[in-house]
């Protein structure tokens, strides 16, 4: 099969099956959109969803949080991966977005990567998420799934994946391809045990055709 039949397959599918696919985080503005990615590396979603009410209550804005103490800041997160990292992080990111960006986050891609705490993946999540601009992150799942219906092709790293996908994912759907992929690798494509028997991509998947020729 031809990567690019591939493609209109996956996507056609997806189309038809998870046409509302969007982000399983909990949040009401951009402020809370990037304090809840920042936190969810590395962690599930589910308990970024547990952590943030009272984090929000308590710090509802960038200005407030700007101002906060690490080891306040730490309490509030500490159930979550690296809480003392994200902590600096997350104060780190709203003294520079109070202190550069007028206290909101800028539309582009490169100048949210010079935020603490935001690598691509996170800029293209709020790029997409929040901007309409077309981008997609890729994050374990998504480099994982990718790889293994064959979407990509020896991509190393991250950012391999995504200028493989880019280049066959039509523009507009850049944004829900990110939720696509990394839900379908939450919930049927696991990483140690794939749920091939459920999967409704095998007609289109290198990985489970590889499977039937064995």
């Amino acid at each position: 099969m031809r990567k690019e039949e591939r493609f209109d397959g996956v996507i056609a599918w997806f189309q038809q099956n998870r046409p509302e696919a969007e982000t399983e985080l909990e949040y009401a503005d951009p402020y809370q959109l990037t304090v809840a990615v920042i936190l969810s590396a590395q962690c599930t979603d589910k308990r970024v969803n547990l952590i943030t009410p009272a984090f929000f209550k308590r710090f509802p804005a960038f200005s407030q949080l700007a101002s906060a103490r690490s080891d306040e800041v730490y309490e509030f997160i500490k159930s979550c991966s690296y809480p003392n990292n994200k902590a600096k992080n997350l104060i780190g990111m709203a003294q520079k977005v109070m202190d550069e960006f007028q206290g909101e986050l800028p539309p582009d891609v490169d100048l949210l990567q010079t935020i603490p705490g935001i690598g691509r993946k996170t800029a293209n999540v709020l790029a997409s998420s929040l901007f309409n601009i077309p981008a997609i992150a890729v994050d374990t799942h998504v480099f994982r799934v990718a790889a293994r219906i064959g979407l990509t092709t020896n991509a190393k790293n991250p950012l391999q994946t995504e200028r493989q996908l880019v280049g066959l994912i039509p523009e507009n759907l850049l944004s829900i391809a990110h939720h696509w992929l990394l839900l379908h690798g939450r919930y049927i494509c696991l990483a140690r045990k794939p749920q091939c028997p459920e999967c409704g991509l095998k007609p289109f998947c290198k990985y489970y055709q590889s499977l039937k020729q064995s």
